[in-house]
């Protein structure tokens, strides 16, 4: 006999259904007894505009929106703005790579707010002289770093070049500035847009608030109920301007490099409680005091059933969600640039400046570079002051990846894992490299039981990477 409620798994698919016409369905699910394809036959443009108007706007059940995705294609657009872009942690991005692609001479943006000024000389030669300098490095820094990786046997000089240029693209790029222009894309659902629209249509920079006006524009044509709300919002602006007073005349020192600021002395106990609370039937305060009363030897093996089976594409269980830490970070723009895609965790980066010195990485001395490369550092940090005393929101824009940039993170430890697992690869960039593998140094000194089984390459450490890679790091 054929089953009453047959089971059923299929695509509302955005190629025969509007984003606005799928979120209605998706909600009407909740009071309606009807199948999802029913629903969405009964459905028009217009019906599902006045259902996201009654529901979604008028009662603010703004969850509805999520069913909403929406997906953005920013080009030319300057690294200093993706950051503003991609800060939304429930959204996916891909962007145009600084490690693998190079960059055009004439390549970087000038903003509004100096075009047409005093100032405008003065900054395009600052972003004229790194380019140039960028440009001019490549082929010196490709010449040492060919000598050490030699042609394979029937390797083509595409593939040649393929490998070489992961390891001295990587290295100039230390030269661009902010104001390099770079694409994005962007896939993210409509409330989570919403959220990110109000922060650019409030942003300090002239640049920002454009493609936030941009953006609701191409925006709105898919989705016209949803976003047409999408408003800016002083607060963040006000406030934020506010603290900025208030932390004036704090000193600009770089400081250590990765310092653990917090994190819970019980976390390994509260780990290891949680992963047995999962899987018993007593209370928390009772599974807790099981744990704090074994000795340190059964802590260490229930750490290892917790975590020494998990497989190369197995991530840890939930259970290390229940320890935190904070660490403070000094790293170069170019590798905080790979920390900033880590956005399970919460981060609050320092504005952009040239006050925290800069790397200088090793094979810009080996390729006879270095001085042409302080001497081109020097000069945007010159004009970075000149800029910074009227603005410093758009001084930013002139400060080239290799000045370093102070964030406050906050992770649980099981984004401490999957952080210090992937960066640490050999394929990683070498600066959040030795990031991550400060940040498991740090982890396994204050929980060795749990820290033990941070998958790392073999044999990595920090200072041997940081000595391999930089002159001053």
């Amino acid at each position: 006999m054929a089953d009453k409620y047959p089971r059923r798994v299929y695509l509302l698919s955005p190629r025969t259904l509007s984003p606005e016409t799928i979120a209605v369905t998706f909600a009407k699910t909740s009071r309606s007894p009807l199948s999802f394809e029913e629903i969405a036959a009964e459905l028009t443009d217009k019906k599902s505009a006045e259902f996201h108007e009654k529901w979604v706007v008028g009662y603010g059940h703004a969850s509805v929106a999520e069913h909403a995705v929406l997906h953005i294609a920013f080009e030319n657009v300057s690294r200093l703005a993706i950051e503003s872009i991609e800060s939304n942690r429930l959204a996916s991005y891909t962007e145009k790579s600084t490690r693998y692609q190079r960059w055009q001479s004439d390549g970087y943006y000038v903003p509004a707010e100096i075009q047409g000024t005093a100032r405008e000389p003065a900054y395009r030669a600052t972003c004229q002289a790194l380019f140039e300098a960028y440009q001019s490095s490549l082929e010196p820094v490709r010449k040492v770093v060919q000598d050490r990786i030699p042609r394979r046997d029937g390797e083509s000089d595409a593939a040649w070049d393929g490998r070489l240029r992961a390891r001295y693209v990587d290295v100039c790029r230390f030269l661009l500035p902010a104001a390099a222009l770079a694409n994005v894309g962007m896939t993210a659902n409509a409330r989570t847009l919403e959220h990110a629209l109000r922060k650019m249509l409030s942003h300090p920079l002239d640049e920002v608030r454009r493609l936030g006006e941009e953006t609701r524009a191409v925006a709105v044509a898919e989705v016209p109920t949803l976003l047409k709300y999408a408003d800016p919002a002083p607060y963040a602006r006000q406030a934020e301007a506010q603290l900025s007073r208030e932390a004036e005349g704090m000193p600009a020192e770089a400081g250590e490099a990765v310092r653990l600021a917090a994190w819970d002395e019980q976390g390994e106990v509260r780990v290891l409680a949680a992963a047995l609370y999962a899987s018993g039937e007593g209370s928390w305060i009772e599974t807790l005091r099981r744990v704090e009363e074994k000795t340190a030897e059964e802590r260490r093996r229930l750490a290892a059933t917790l975590l020494a089976g998990r497989g190369p594409h197995d991530v840890p269980l939930r259970a290390l969600e229940h320890t935190s830490y904070v660490f403070e970070i000094v790293i170069d723009q170019g590798g905080y640039f790979e920390l900033k895609r880590h956005r399970i965790m919460t981060q609050t980066p320092q504005r952009l400046t040239a006050r925290l010195g800069y790397a200088v990485p090793r094979l810009m001395a080996e390729a006879g570079l270095e001085r042409s490369f302080r001497e081109a550092l020097e000069f945007a940090r010159a004009t970075y002051e000149e800029l910074a005393t009227w603005n410093p929101e758009v001084a930013a824009y002139v400060v080239p990846n290799a000045f370093r940039r102070r964030v406050l993170i906050s992770a649980n430890l099981r984004e401490i894992f999957h952080l210090c697992e992937l960066r640490s690869a050999s394929n990683a960039h070498f600066s959040i490299r030795r990031a991550a593998l400060m940040i498991a140094d740090a982890v396994r000194r204050v929980h060795p039981a749990l820290g033990l089984y941070l998958r790392l390459p073999e044999g990595a450490d920090w200072k041997a990477l940081e000595a391999e890679h930089f002159l001053e790091a």
